[in-house]
């Protein structure tokens, strides 16, 4: 970097020319700031990761405020060792988690049970019934799913609710003091009128007159936080906020904040997917696939959520519980094998070696089969998960086909809602965007992923830069929330930024239709483990 360019940056950094996003991710805390050319200035991350409470996966208050403070810490000193600078304004900023759950709280604001995460899959009556109640998919990971299922758990806190929201609504409430949330957010709360960017007030009715609900002290319509689409005055960063987020007392209170989204809201906008007939793939401990609609869907798919854009407009969602956490179990034991044997190959080195070697395996990973369930999968019937790697005698067992088969078996849960939208529903869609840091190796899981959804790929240079780099460019969508969003990422964010693409092979596509043929035909092995092996190992 040359002096000029340096002496800009510490100016901006001064003058609080920055936004930041922070994003609460399954197993990583981040924070990003960017500048006015959307280039990451300094980031700062903490690791950190949920545990089985009383059968619920949860994260603790502490794990929440501490990961908070010290990833932001992170970033901070970044700007110092970097800049040389004391953080002390930011321009705008905003809050971003992983979607659903519940955090429900009583009139003082107490937590009244343990924040319940996506992960949990023990809503499947409330699914079914508030599915039959409102004519469209509920999924179990959603808030309104929770609730419902406490009530009819008949749970002794259910009482005192007195308000529900998300990690991102919680943490936006506790720094800006306002009980609102991203509109994107927000769909994975409650149904929402697109055409009103509201929560859908009949299906609201519907809710209020459940039998099991009439019987609570309470309204639903006075539970819920105010959804907010992109580019709305969500508050600011409160002294108290401001302590919270920073204990060293630098950061001075006032930032403006954006209204606080979910993390597929911010995928969507970290590859610029929010029009219709665009879609994105974001790939991580969990995964999703997004389509954003030209017309809600026609027909009940419990397979698909019915979710929105951050603008509010109506999306499709093929959301799979599990990703990562097998992948990466995997690929550490290779890394200490490597290690055993006295080879240096670790982090991005380890798994480019191990990826590349998925595209010389046959087509259909020639025999081999693995299930990725860390924890239960709505998409494949499972209530509880355990990873299971499987093969027949006369599979080949080869290293290109155990790593085919592992990405294979990684995309293969989501592609069951995918193959609902586009081959059920007939959904359109022109742009298919990877994102995410299993696309960090060039074209590997690029190529995989257009096997498995039969489309091009794309994959930009933004692809790992993450949800809190797309948090940050909300933050920054505050001042020229005069153009649409669709508009500003085409115009401001994403004019000239470089991107590949990956046509579908056709030899590929076969060999994925055959490796899925035979994953989802051997699902009962999967069932059978769950029932054999304890949870506890």
């Amino acid at each position: 970097m040359v002096l000029g360019e340096q002496g800009v940056i510490v100016s901006e950094l001064q003058e609080g020319a920055t936004s930041l996003g922070i994003e609460f991710g399954s197993t990583r805390i981040k924070a990003v700031l960017i500048d006015h050319d959307y280039r990451t200035l300094a980031a700062g991350d903490v690791e950190w990761e949920n545990r089985l409470e009383d059968g619920l996966w949860t994260y603790s208050m502490d794990q929440i405020h501490q990961g908070l403070q010290a990833a932001y810490a992170a970033m901070a000193e970044d700007v110092r060792r970097q800049y040389g600078v004391t953080l002390t304004k930011i321009g705008a900023m905003g809050i971003s988690a992983m979607m659903h759950g519940y955090l429900a709280f009583d009139k003082d604001g107490r937590l009244l049970v343990p924040f319940r995460t996506w992960r949990n899959t023990n809503t499947r009556q409330a699914h079914e019934e508030l599915s039959q109640a409102f004519k469209i998919n509920i999924p179990e990971r959603w808030s309104i799913a929770h609730l419902y299922q406490a009530i009819l758990n008949g749970e002794e806190h259910v009482p005192k609710v007195a308000y529900i929201t998300t990690l991102a609504g919680y943490m936006h409430w506790r720094l800006s003091g306002r009980k609102v949330i991203g509109i994107g957010d927000a769909s994975g709360m409650f149904p929402i009128d697109s055409s009103r960017k509201e929560f859908d007030q009949g299906l609201l009715d519907i809710f209020s007159r459940l039998p099991q609900v009439q019987a609570q002290p309470w309204d639903i319509h006075d539970l819920l936080p105010e959804p907010l689409t992109a580019g709305s005055d969500a508050g600011a960063l409160t002294a108290e906020g401001a302590a919270l987020l920073d204990p060293s007392g630098q950061l001075q209170p006032g930032v403006p904040m954006a209204p606080p989204e979910g993390d597929a809201g911010t995928g969507m906008v970290a590859t610029n997917a929010v029009r219709p007939r665009t879609g994105n793939v974001s790939a991580g401990t969990s995964i999703f696939a997004m389509v954003v609609l030209e017309h809600p869907l026609r027909d009940f798919h419990p397979e698909v959520d019915p979710v929105t854009t951050p603008a509010g407009d109506p999306a499709g969602m093929s959301h799979a519980n599990n990703f990562t956490s097998d992948l990466n179990a995997w690929v550490g034991l290779f890394g200490e094998f490597a290690k055993a044997a006295g080879l240096d190959l670790k982090g991005d080195a380890l798994y480019a070696t191990l990826f590349n070697q998925a595209l010389l395996g046959d087509k259909d990973a020639g025999g081999l089969i693995n299930y990725c369930f860390y924890s239960g999968e709505f998409l494949a019937g499972l209530e509880e998960g355990r990873p299971v790697f499987a093969r027949g005698p006369e599979g080949r067992m080869t290293l290109a086909n155990f790593m085919r088969a592992q990405l294979f078996s990684a995309f293969s849960p989501v592609t069951i809602g995918m193959d609902v939208m586009t081959r059920q529903e007939h959904v359109q869609v022109d742009t298919m965007v990877g994102h995410g840091g299993i696309f960090a190796t060039p074209k590997v899981a690029q190529r995989i992923l257009a096997a498995a959804f039969n489309a091009p790929i794309k994959v930009m240079s933004t692809a790992v830069e993450g949800g809190a780099w797309g948090m940050a460019v909300l933050a920054d969508y505050l001042g020229h929330a005069d153009q649409t969003l669709a508009d500003y990422l085409d115009a401001n964010v994403f004019a000239g930024v470089q991107s590949t693409t990956e046509q579908p092979d056709p030899a590929d596509v076969k060999g994925f239709r055959a490796f899925f043929d035979r994953f989802t035909k051997g699902l009962p092995i999967e069932q059978a483990a769950v029932k054999t092996i304890p949870l506890q190992g």
